[in-house]
């Protein structure tokens, strides 16, 4: 089985962000970065998936600019066997080029799953995996905190919360899954192993060669911090309660 996953790089939630004057972007001094959570966890489910199956490997791929190699490398000392960078600008991405990037990957590779985590803290957008879906006509099933292979390996059975529940969708391979929170705990890379991610395997290629239209369809026109918070008041009685909630918070 060969498994495809993929390794955002994304901001620190602990970092400070800041915006830049020109409402841009953020200032990237002094902020650190880290693979998106979500996909850590996709990651260790493909290291779980490859335990179970034979002749198993997993490829790792991002989509950045030269900095993103070390979540390659993070998730090579993970254990996946080797990795993909398709070298862009930030500014020259969103959901719809990502998918399409990925669809052409997975044409020259014909993995058997992908995987991804549901969505990028940045961002936050949670539509890479739908639109690679439909581009390659595979089925998909996202949010997934319980993933099954079904008899001989052709498929699986993947349970997902939604509102009113738990679902539970079964899939032929090949796949498109993402993964959620609770699916599994990303393990720690070893010493080992960040010894041995330094021999494996990484190749970079572009957009252009690939085949890729970077066409955007989305466009990021400026940046806004959230509003302040601002002070509490303190009230009498029930009565003035409700009337602020009423006329002020209008929210009754």
């Amino acid at each position: 089985m060969k498994i495809l996953v993929t390794a955002k790089r994304v901001t620190d939630p602990n970092s400070k962000i800041v915006l830049r004057p020109d409402r841009q972007g953020i200032v990237t001094d002094n902020v650190d970065f880290k693979m998106n959570p979500f996909c850590e966890i996709a990651v260790e489910e493909a290291l779980r998936l490859r335990d179970k199956t034979e002749d198993s490997e997993i490829v790792v791929v991002t989509v950045g600019d030269e900095e993103t190699t070390k979540e390659i490398r993070t998730a090579l000392a993970m254990g996946a066997d080797r990795g993909i960078r398709v070298a862009a600008d930030e500014k020259s991405l969103d959901s719809d080029v990502v998918a399409r990037i990925l669809m052409k990957l997975c044409e020259q590779e014909k993995p058997d799953l992908v995987l991804l985590g549901k969505q990028a803290i940045d961002g936050d957008n949670n539509q890479v995996a739908q639109l690679l879906a439909e581009y390659l006509g595979w089925p998909q099933a996202t949010f997934a905190y319980k993933f099954e292979l079904t008899e001989g390996n052709k498929g699986a059975r993947v349970q997902r919360e939604v509102d009113g529940g738990v679902e539970t969708v079964s899939l032929t391979f090949p796949a498109v899954v993402t993964t959620d929170l609770r699916l599994n705990e990303p393990r720690y890379a070893s010493l080992p192993g960040i010894m041995k991610a330094k021999k494996k395997p990484l190749t970079e290629v572009t957009p252009a060669e690939l085949g890729v239209d970077m066409t955007l369809k989305v466009t990021t026109v400026a940046f806004e911090p959230p509003p302040g918070r601002t002070a509490g008041v303190k009230v009498k009685t029930v009565e003035e309660l409700i009337e602020k909630l009423a006329t002020e918070a209008k929210c009754i």
